[in-house]
């Protein structure tokens, strides 16, 4: 499923409709740098390239997916979803504006795929910088914990 999230802040998240909305949401030197994720209990927050509206595609599996051959750079970490529902937004959004996904309480890996792509079908920003990607977040459940992986390492395209 295709999302339109407004990233302020070069950020989004995906977390359980449950989880506290922390103040600097995990965002350490290592995942500022090398992951462009930041983990924390049933939430996980994506790095993006621009201050702007970005799509996000959203998939939930029962089984590993292939990796995209062409993302850019490619990172897993886990995220417990343990309210069986999720919810997309960018940090300041309010309640009603996050999107809402259904998924099957538990344990999931996400896949975060950044996907070079043009400007989203929106009005979105000419007067920011940065470029364009497509988020792709694909989940499976997860039977243990794990530790973030970057599968592949694309250039830092936000240090603007």
């Amino acid at each position: 499923m295709r999302y339109l999230v407004h990233a302020e802040q070069r950020q989004f998240s995906l977390r359980d409709k449950d989880a506290w909305r922390p103040g600097d949401g995990g965002w350490t030197g290592e995942a500022v740098s090398v992951h462009r994720v930041a983990v924390e209990p049933s939430s996980l927050s994506v790095a993006t390239a621009r201050s702007d509206w970005v799509e996000v595609d959203v998939a939930v599996s029962t089984a590993i997916p292939p990796v995209s051959p062409d993302a850019s750079h490619v990172v897993e970490a886990d995220l417990d979803l343990p309210g069986g529902v999720a919810t997309l937004a960018g940090p300041a959004d309010y309640a009603r504006q996050e999107h809402r996904i259904a998924v099957p309480s538990g344990r999931y890996r996400v896949r975060v795929s950044y996907v070079e792509s043009g400007p989203p079908d929106a009005d979105w920003h000419d007067h920011e910088f940065g470029e364009h990607f497509r988020y792709v977040l694909d989940l499976w459940p997860s039977a243990g914990a794990a530790p973030v992986a970057v599968l592949r390492e694309g250039p830092g395209v936000w240090d603007g």
